[in-house]
């Protein structure tokens, strides 16, 4: 009678612990949809078994530089599974002013911006995007939680949906630690 109940225990528990991997399969970062800069809904899931570079930017910043850095960097490797988002944003120093196609046109004319853009949102804060509320609460280890410090901020997602990487402003996407963390997820 112990040998049944005991694998009657074992049965049960194999049993949670399969419906647990299952439910935590769903439980990815780009389990949301966004606006793209056109307006139509975008489901991020369609970008699962990619290497993602999600980035809030910002038109009128010093940094906006980046996006011709941006561009390159997935010119480069997007054929390997590598895609950029960017996520306009006018909450750090109103350096976003601009309606969406006001973007979209800045985006275009002055970097040949290709990567997938969407429509502006808050990062941070109460009214953040559900998205970049998950990218910043989680405790993600290398990318750490906390809220997004200013325009530019880079996170990498990997092939699994995880946040892999978080990278500051200051660090441009030609930085070698920058590029060795995507070519590390684009390896795996």
């Amino acid at each position: 009678m112990i040998r049944v109940l005991c694998a009657a225990g074992l049965l049960a528990l194999l049993a949670f612990q399969t419906t647990a991997q299952a439910d935590d399969s769903h439980d990815c970062d780009l389990d949301y949809r966004v606006q793209s800069i056109d307006g139509k809904e975008v489901d991020l899931e369609d970008f699962e078994g990619k290497v993602v570079v999600v980035v809030n930017v910002a038109s009128k910043c010093g940094a906006t530089p980046q996006y011709a850095d941006l561009q390159a960097m997935y010119e480069k490797y997007k054929d390997k599974g590598l895609v950029v988002l960017g996520f306009p944003s006018n909450q750090f120093g109103k350096q976003e002013p601009g309606s969406n196609a006001e973007i979209k046109e800045f985006c275009s004319t002055n970097y040949q911006v290709t990567f997938p853009m969407f429509s502006k949102i808050d990062v941070k804060g109460d009214d953040a995007n559900p998205f970049y509320k998950n990218l910043t609460s989680k405790d993600a280890k290398p990318a750490g939680a906390g809220p997004v410090g200013w325009n530019f901020e880079k996170f990498i997602i990997n092939r699994d949906g995880q946040v892999a990487g978080r990278f500051k402003t200051r660090t441009k996407p030609t930085d070698p630690a920058f590029i060795a963390a995507v070519e590390k997820e684009l390896a795996e």
